[in-house]
């Protein structure tokens, strides 16, 4: 899978997510463009959440954790299909493990100008990670997850933090469990 990542084309999106342009990714990024992007939380039945970390060969933020997958919204994908695809490429979940939407955020440096649609699923089958993308996985319990973001974890994205923070701050820190009965 040696494709030239910098080549593939986005949609350029306005402040109200809005399609006003098609460029490359490696364009959008040069010139600091807002695009989308869909984030999956995956978290099994003890309420742990998997973080990924990122390859030291990713063009951003190589070898920090990160959400459990993620990935830019193709040009004409939607941020579902787009998460449905994120989560099969690099997890290897397939199709039938459904996805809640849990919010949006709209583009900010923080999210590398991406406006983000973060997904959650529940899936305790075993994972097989896109080496990559991935060099390595870990389950983290959401208290270990949250001192982690308070302390301001350089290992950390800064989108994965902010994501946690809106989770928490959403749904309480409590385990993925109680989010689904609450």
């Amino acid at each position: 899978m040696d494709k030239d990542v910098s080549q593939e084309l986005l949609d350029v999106v306005d402040e109200n997510d809005q399609i006003v342009d098609v460029k490359t990714r490696g364009e959008i990024h040069k010139l600091d463009l807002m695009h989308r992007a869909s984030h999956i939380l995956v978290f099994n039945s003890q309420g742990n959440l998997f973080l990924q970390k990122r390859s030291m060969n990713k063009d951003e933020n190589p070898g920090l954790w990160d959400t459990s997958a993620a990935g830019h919204v193709d040009s004409g994908e939607d941020y579902l299909t787009c998460a449905v695809r994120e989560l099969d490429e690099e997890l290897g979940i397939s199709g039938e493990v459904p996805l809640i939407l849990l919010f949006r955020l709209p583009a900010s440096s923080q999210t590398g100008m991406e406006h983000c649609a973060v997904y959650a699923c529940q899936y305790d089958g075993p994972l097989t990670l896109q080496a990559e993308e991935i060099d390595e996985g870990l389950w983290v319990s959401p208290e270990v997850m949250s001192q982690r973001v308070k302390d301001s974890d350089p290992g950390l994205t800064e989108g994965a933090k902010l994501i946690w923070k809106q989770y928490c701050g959403r749904y309480g820190a409590s385990s993925w469990i109680d989010t689904l009965s609450g």
